[in-house]
Order: C-alpha cells, then sequence, then structure tokens
C-alpha cells in the first residue's frame, strides 16, 4: 500500500469553491439567453431541433443551478451532505434530456413537420460550439481536484451542450444547403444514448470520499486519478 496525498489545502480548497461557484455562474447566464434565442428561433422557423436545444439549456440551467446550491454552503461538511442530493438532480436532467431529443428525434424521422432555415439558430449553435468546451474543462478540472462528483457530472452536462451544438449546427446546415431532413435527428439519437449514459453513471455514484482530516495518515490501497478509494466515484 502507498500513501497519497491528503489532498487539497483548506486555503486551495476555498480557492476552488470560488472557481466553481463563478463557472456555475457563467454556465447559468449563458445557458439562460441561449434558452430564450434556440426558443424564440425555433418557434419562428418552426425547428423542433432548435426548440429542443432551447429545452436543452433550461435543463442545463437547473443541472448548474443544483451545484450552485451545493456550494451555497460555506461548510464543507454541509456541501459533502448535499452532494448526493444534487447527482440525483443532475441524472434526472440527463434522463429528461435523453427523453426529449429521442422522441424528438423519432418524431422528426417519421416526416411529422417540416423545419425553416434559421440563420440566428446557425449563429448561435457556432457560439456554443466555440463557448461550451471551455466552460465544461475548467469546471471539470476544477471538480476533480476538488473531489467533487457533482461539480465534475455538471461539467459532463456542459459538455453534452457542446455535442448537441455540433448536431445542431450540422442539421441546420444540412437543411439549409443540401435539403437533409434525416442528419441531424440520427446524430440526436446518438446523443440520447450518450445522455441516458451520463445520467445512470450519475444517479448510480457514491460521491466522493469523505476527506482525511488535516495531519492524520492517509493510505488507500487502491485509488483512482482523483486520489479516491475505487468505487467511490468521484470522478
Amino acid at each position: 500500500m502507498t500513501a497519497i496525498s491528503l489532498g487539497p489545502s483548506p486555503a486551495r480548497r476555498d480557492a476552488l469553491t470560488r472557481r466553481i461557484r463563478l463557472l456555475v455562474a457563467a454556465t447559468i447566464t449563458y445557458n439562460v439567453i441561449e434558452a430564450i434565442v434556440a426558443i424564440t428561433a425555433g418557434t419562428v422557423a418552426s425547428s423542433t431541433a432548435l426548440v429542443g436545444f432551447g429545452l436543452d439549456s433550461v435543463i442545463e440551467v437547473s443541472s448548474a443551478a443544483a451545484v450552485a446550491w451545493q456550494f451555497s454552503a460555506t461548510d464543507h461538511t454541509v456541501r459533502a451532505a448535499r452532494e448526493k442530493t444534487t447527482l440525483r438532480i443532475i441524472a434526472v436532467s440527463f434522463f429528461a434530456l435523453a427523453a426529449y431529443v429521442a422522441v424528438d428525434s423519432v418524431r422528426a424521422l417519421t416526416g411529422t413537420g417540416e423545419a425553416g432555415h434559421s440563420v440566428p439558430g446557425i449563429v448561435l449553435a457556432a457560439l456554443s460550439l466555440a463557448i461550451m468546451p471551455f466552460l465544461a474543462a475548467a469546471q471539470r478540472k476544477a471538480g476533480r481536484e476538488l473531489e467533487s462528483a457533482s461539480a465534475v457530472a455538471d461539467s459532463k452536462q456542459t459538455l453534452l451542450c457542446t455535442y448537441l451544438s455540433a448536431v445542431l449546427l450540422v442539421g441546420l446546415l444540412a437543411n439549409l444547403t443540401l435539403g437533409w431532413t434525416w442528419a441531424d435527428p440520427i446524430a440526436a439519437l446518438v446523443i440520447a444514448a450518450i445522455a441516458a449514459k451520463e445520467g445512470r453513471d450519475a444517479w448510480q455514484s457514491k460521491g466522493c470520499c469523505a476527506p482525511t482530516p488535516l495531519g492524520s495518515p492517509a493510505v488507500k490501497p487502491e485509488v483512482d486519478q482523483c486520489g479516491c478509494a475505487a468505487g467511490c466515484g468521484c470522478c
């Protein structure tokens, strides 16, 4: 057995907590704007893909708000107690997203409804494709160092928005330039499967191990890249 790091110092932990709060606030702000623009543009163009993308942004807000609620507690013990509830909320949001995308994709494949062209939708999808990977990477890095399963799970939700942005962009461009109506729903079904898997992982996660008190020996026989014992689900 090999001794491992005791984890972030109290000062570093506080700094990481503040960073996650800022990242979550930025994610919520962007997704509120994204939801308004996407749902409005989707309604005007009768585009179920755009409306669905906007609803995904609403789910993103609920997930980020759950993490914000967890990290609003100044006491680490209280934050740890809120971890499981936060993971459940994130898991449910993944399942809801997967269900909506799957149903909407099947509806599109059966030829129900015909979307018009949407230049604002194309611009929004391209912008999200450029912004979301950086937000997701920053939150995942901070969450893993802080050993917060909920922060890492929320970063996956943000990363999933990147995939949906790519799907939406391809679909809108294909509709605009080639008249293809099948590419978007097929790719969206793949995204639905990914969302369902992430939801399952978040639901089954046990959260992070309780940190070892400073000054105490920390010896764990099997640890992952977060420094958590096997089965803790921090990553």
